[in-house]
């Protein structure tokens, strides 16, 4: 695992916990980098070693995913098929996608299908087959609205 899909696992993590608890996103942040990212993988050992977290890519994604949420969750709202809501979808389903939402609209250099594809990747190891279908399918319409150059966007300009 990339130190930033482990980046992402915590943010995820983290935001599911601040929307849970109803706590401040900075003391969630602050908690997570003093004692949780450090185990954040401890259900994983034995399979290599333990993942390394980027903890400066963890705490702009989290702090940016809830800080940007009421801007991001209309979006989200809004790629959804008819008779869901965002409430619908859960605390879990909510965190992946603020922070797949975030990271497209706030990370221009990485490129979409790489964003898609590593929340896609972690939905896979951690949820059902459907939500991970779920997650890309609205990731993949986000993107069409918050890049629509696609992964041109993250490319330099050719010469």
């Amino acid at each position: 695992m990339t130190r930033r899909r482990a980046a992402r696992f915590g943010a995820i993590q983290a935001l599911y916990q601040a929307e849970l608890t109803g706590r401040q996103i900075e003391a969630v942040i602050l908690e997570f980098e003093q004692h949780r990212l450090a185990d954040l993988f401890e259900p994983l050992e034995g399979r290599g070693p333990k993942p390394e977290v980027d903890r400066s890519w963890f705490a702009s994604l989290t702090r940016g995913a809830w800080r940007q949420a009421p801007e991001l969750d209309p979006m989200i709202a809004a790629t959804l098929a008819e008779g869901w809501s965002l409430e619908r979808a859960g605390y879990l389903l909510r965190a992946f996608l603020r922070a797949g939402a975030h990271e497209l609209a706030s990370k221009p250099d990485v490129p979409v299908s790489v964003v898609i594809n590593e929340y896609v990747e972690l939905a896979h190891a951690f949820l059902s087959r459907d939500e991970a279908r779920f997650i890309n399918a609205v990731l993949d319409r986000l993107a069409a609205q918050l890049r629509p150059a696609g992964d041109d966007a993250a490319k330099p300009p050719s010469a």
